[in-house]
């Protein structure tokens, strides 16, 4: 990956190690190249090792968070699904430049009431490979993204492996970004 700024970060943050999974804590004034800001969370780069920071710890970077999602007043089922989907496309694989939904990983989103206008959805998504460490981080990125929004009051992810993703399930501006014709 190519770095686009290195910056040494302003305090102690937690990290992600890519592609293995494993949290890790980055000492302040550790320097750090950002090789991807994307959907609000940081791809770094450190002593040749790849990491990811949450967009909670955009400061540790010296960068603002991505602000809430928000509703209109008086916002139907379909805003709030229109809404979700939003938020989808702002979570990425930390080793790719393209959003879980144009990547073909999102296989189902459905809502369903809880009452007095609170709301539940549950996602099943799969990921590019089965044995992936970021699984958990990416999945757990989806649910807090989706209890941002307003009125949804519980969030499920379920990671599916069948059918297996390929390429093809790859949106086209998806495939063409990635070279995969």
């Amino acid at each position: 990956m190519h770095v686009q700024e290195s910056v040494n970060l302003e305090r102690a943050c937690l990290a992600v190690s890519v592609p293995m999974g494993d949290q890790v804590v980055l000492p302040e004034n550790t320097e750090v190249g950002i090789a991807q800001s994307l959907g609000g969370s940081f791809t770094v780069l450190v002593h040749g090792r790849m990491y990811r920071i949450d967009g909670g710890d955009a400061d540790a970077l010296g960068k603002e968070p991505l602000p809430k999602p928000t509703l209109p007043e008086g916002a139907d089922d379909e805003d709030v699904r229109k809404l979700i989907w939003e938020q989808l496309r702002t979570c990425y694989d930390p080793e790719i430049p393209i959003d879980i939904v144009d990547l073909g990983l999102v296989y189902s989103c459905d809502i369903s009431s809880l009452g007095e206008g609170r709301r539940q959805v549950a996602i099943e998504m799969t990921l590019t490979a089965p044995g992936c460490g970021m699984g958990d981080v990416l999945a757990e990125d989806v649910r807090r993204k989706l209890l941002q929004i307003p009125s949804i009051e519980k969030a499920e992810v379920e990671m599916v492996f069948d059918p297996p993703w390929n390429t093809a399930m790859m949106t086209e501006a998806a495939r063409l970004e990635m070279g995969v014709f």
